[in-house]
């Protein structure tokens, strides 16, 4: 076992419940129900909606929930199901630094394997913060450079699965090894008109970390050196191997502390511009915007607006992912809501005359300041002359301007509407505020199911 495998292992194996803070445990719980809320709020998607259709077809012994349904799948195909949904409206959490990610993508990985188990809801939260600090104090130290954030997430996951199956550590570094070594998912999901599977891509990394662990728990070994071996991970990526300084609470908060909550469903990149766009659409009519000058951070302009696809969007995901079209919307339309990514409102033809007035630029000193800070400026120029500019540095929902535990809820609620009512949703939020409390997931799963289902 090389030192990477045997850090991560170690680690996973030997945090406990009794290592979590009230504000930890606190965390955890806002995260499932930002998570749970945005995985009912993405169940009607087309995506989820082909592979719900595929993982119904798949059972057997120890079957797992699909999240929304009464029905069960393997646990690896109950991980990707549910995975697709949470990603499906871009809504879930965020963690930015060198390796940026959705780390909320993993939970649906330990709940696969906690149904069929019965595990009670601390093993759960044990679980998820495991996850949760693989994903981010890797994200800390490694720079993604061309792979996608699924090479995060699968590690991640096959901790917080092998946590939940009560791995050794020799077990424990075995699930690693065969998650990782045949998951090295590309960057290119993310590049150009983007495809329904940029939403599904660290689903399959959770599909592999459920059936890696599940191996690992059978005997199966994987590769010794998969991070430090010739050929292994940090060859690849043409980095050394990270200087582990201790996890969790022994050396600073854990890592789901330093999440960003969306506002709106898009990428995180597009959280301040929106923010800001909408507070400047009161100043001045839409038939008198001249010009919109965003000035904002360099890995925001690469990934929302470099591209020509951005600005012509075709698709849900590139759309969910166009910083002009994004600002040109909120703009028209005074809110960024799931409707906005209805197909007629993406092929809006005057919506681009809009989107042509834009300017969006790197400015120096904000790619200085990201990822501590998110920093964009708008200016809004009115044909007679007049000039409306906003700025923020923490837009709703970062780290340091966090949604509050009502803004949470409300997210929750309004995500679920199509799905649950109002009665329903209040189960799900006291069971899961209370989720220290379950002797195991099965109340939650079925206040969970769709009263509407497509």
């Amino acid at each position: 076992m090389d030192t990477t495998t045997e850090h991560l292992s170690e680690y996973a194996c030997s945090l406990t419940y009794g290592d979590l803070s009230a504000e930890t445990l606190h965390q955890v719980k806002r995260t499932l129900v930002d998570t749970l809320g945005c995985a009912v709020g993405g169940f009607a998607g087309e995506p989820a909606v082909i592979v719900r259709r595929l993982a119904s077809r798949v059972s057997g012994a120890d079957a797992a929930r699909i999240l929304g349904t009464s029905r069960h799948s393997a646990p690896d195909m109950a991980a990707f199901v549910n995975t697709v949904a949470v990603r499906y409206l871009d809504c879930n959490d965020t963690y930015q630094t060198r390796g940026t990610g959705h780390p909320s993508d993993m939970i649906p990985a330990v709940l696969a394997l906690a149904d069929p188990l019965k595990a009670d809801g601390r093993a759960v939260i044990t679980a998820v913060t495991v996850a949760y600090e693989v994903f981010c104090r890797l994200a800390d130290q490694v720079p993604l450079k061309g792979w996608d954030q699924g090479v995060l997430a699968v590690i991640g996951a096959a901790c917080g699965a092998g946590r939940v199956l009560g791995l050794d550590r020799a077990a424990m570094g075995n699930a690693i090894s065969l998650a990782l070594t045949p998951s090295l998912p590309l960057g290119v999901t993310r590049v150009g008109e983007l495809a329904m599977w940029k939403g599904c891509a660290t689903a399959a990394a959770c599909r592999a970390a459920v059936f890696a662990a599940q191996l690992a728990a059978e005997g199966m070994t994987g590769p010794e050196r998969p991070f430090e071996g010739r050929d292994g991970l940090w060859q690849h990526m043409g980095v050394d191997p990270p200087s582990w300084v201790g996890s969790g609470e022994r050396d600073g908060p854990f890592g789901i502390m330093g999440t960003t909550f969306k506002a709106y469903p898009a990428v995180v990149h597009t959280q301040g511009p929106i923010a800001l766009a909408l507070e400047l659409r009161s100043q001045v009519p839409l038939d008198e915007i001249e010009a919109v000058h965003v000035a904002t951070y360099g890995e925001a302009i690469r990934r929302t607006a470099s591209e020509e696809e951005k600005w012509d969007p075709k698709t849900r995901e590139t759309a969910d992912h166009s910083m002009p079209y994004l600002v040109a919307r909120a703009l028209q339309d005074g809110a960024i809501t799931p409707a906005t990514f209805a197909p007629s409102r993406i092929q809006d033809s005057g919506l681009r005359v809009l989107m042509k007035k834009l300017n969006l630029v790197e400015e120096p000193e904000f790619t200085r300041r990201y990822p501590g800070e998110a920093c964009t400026r708008v200016e809004i120029t009115a044909t007679g002359g007049g000039r409306f500019t906003a700025e923020t540095s923490h837009p709703k929902g970062h780290r340091l301007n966090p949604l509050s535990d009502a803004e949470v809820e409300a997210k929750f609620r309004t995500l679920a509407q199509g799905s649950l009512s109002p009665a329903r949703c209040g189960e799900v939020l006291a069971q899961v505020w209370s989720l220290d409390q379950a002797k195991d997931l099965g109340p939650l799963f079925d206040s969970l199911v769709a009263e509407s289902s497509p």
